[in-house]
């Protein structure tokens, strides 16, 4: 049976067109993807993203079974501060892509994705063996609202205590204040956007007030809500990957152009082994993306070719609004991965083919000035 979040009822009357996504009714837009869209990139939107479990890594040992388990190292990580890391099995393969939340030294919280909370949970759990530590699924305790656009920080600051200034709240950092009348909401200044955002967490009970607050306090800078398809659409525009599509446990970061999250320092992680081998060899394809020069259907498994021969397959695709195209992702072999590279995508009825350009920039705000406004 399909569930509902705790703001299906606003959904409904918002006019969402609900898809099931992890066993809940989930919005996949309300107006039009391009209106949301171009929503979050000049005023403000707002997610329900409660299907979005967290696991609870608590104990005295919590720093060092995550520094064991994450490709990226928690120990760099300050009290309030967020990485993003794979979470690699022992051939490197990708068994999630998350985020990882400090709240201090013995506790962290792990944001996984939605269908993979179980394996990030089962393979933490591997790695605890004598140390003194806790893992706990958090299950739907907490509501999740992400706010996203130019507006969010005027928008949230009028509801909150807590300082959301861009000097006290850099990009990657979460603090706790009041929200409305919440007493103590977790603010988080993250998200999937490629904007200025913020994502906010509290105890479910108090979902459908702030759902209302937020929308009170919007309604001066025109905010849509905003579904999955639109942050599909948005997230491509940054070259943010999509676990399940883009990466999976058949892939590796550095082949995937996450090198940057994998720390080859002084701890023995989860696949390390594997990793240094690829990263010593050179990967043997990259995933690229292709800017297809304008709006196209291309949809996952197309074919990917160059000079009449396929190279790869289309593991994603979604239209860029904002920029006007439609951008693919695809691994493609050495030598073809180069930045302006041209290449063709078969269209899935074989009529016809799409040129389309490697590019090796976000295609969306490259110098990230949007993100650490």
């Amino acid at each position: 049976m399909i569930k509902h979040t705790p703001y299906y009822h606003k959904l409904v009357a918002a006019g969402a067109k609900l898809q099931d996504r992890g066993g809940f009714a989930t919005p996949n837009f309300f107006t039009s993807i391009a209106d949301e869209h171009k929503a979050v990139r000049e005023r403000a939107g707002m997610f329900d993203v409660y299907y979005q479990v967290g696991v609870e890594i608590s104990g005295k040992d919590a720093e060092a079974l995550l520094a064991q388990a994450l490709v990226n190292d928690v120990r760099r990580m300050r009290d309030g501060g967020v990485i993003y890391s794979s979470i690699c099995n022992e051939k490197g393969g990708i068994i999630d892509d998350l985020t990882c939340f400090r709240f201090d030294g013995n506790r962290f919280w792990l944001s996984p994705t939605p269908s993979r909370v179980q394996a990030v949970v089962t393979a933490v759990c591997k790695l605890i063996g004598g140390r003194s530590v806790t893992v706990t699924n958090l299950g739907y305790s907490n509501a999740y609202l992400s706010v996203q656009g130019p507006s969010s920080r005027e928008l949230l600051g009028a509801l909150t205590d807590a300082d959301i200034s861009a000097d006290a709240l850099k990009y990657f950092n979460f603090t706790h204040g009041k929200l409305g009348d919440v007493p103590q909401a977790m603010i988080s200044r993250t998200g999937y956007s490629g904007e200025l955002g913020f994502e906010l967490f509290y105890p479910v009970e108090y979902a459908e007030y702030v759902w209302g607050r937020v929308s009170d306090a919007g309604k001066q800078f025109d905010i849509r809500p905003c579904g999955m398809k639109t942050m599909r659409s948005l997230r491509i525009e940054k070259s943010y990957l999509l676990y399940g599509l883009d990466i999976n446990e058949d892939t590796d970061p550095l082949s995937a152009g996450l090198g940057w999250t994998v720390r080859f320092d002084d701890r023995d992680f989860v696949g390390r082994g594997a990793l240094e081998a690829v990263k010593s060899a050179g990967p043997k394809q990259h995933l690229r993306l292709i800017d297809t020069g304008a709006i196209h259907p291309i949809v996952h498994g197309e074919k990917v070719l160059h000079n009449g021969e396929q190279v790869g397959v289309v593991t994603s695709g979604d239209p860029g609004f904002h920029i006007g195209k439609t951008f693919a992702f695809a691994y493609l072999p050495s030598g073809l991965d180069s930045n302006g590279t041209q290449v063709q995508i078969q269209l899935t009825d074989g009529s016809a083919t799409v040129t389309g350009t490697v590019v090796d920039r976000a295609p969306y705000d490259p110098e990230r000035r949007r993100l650490t406004s």
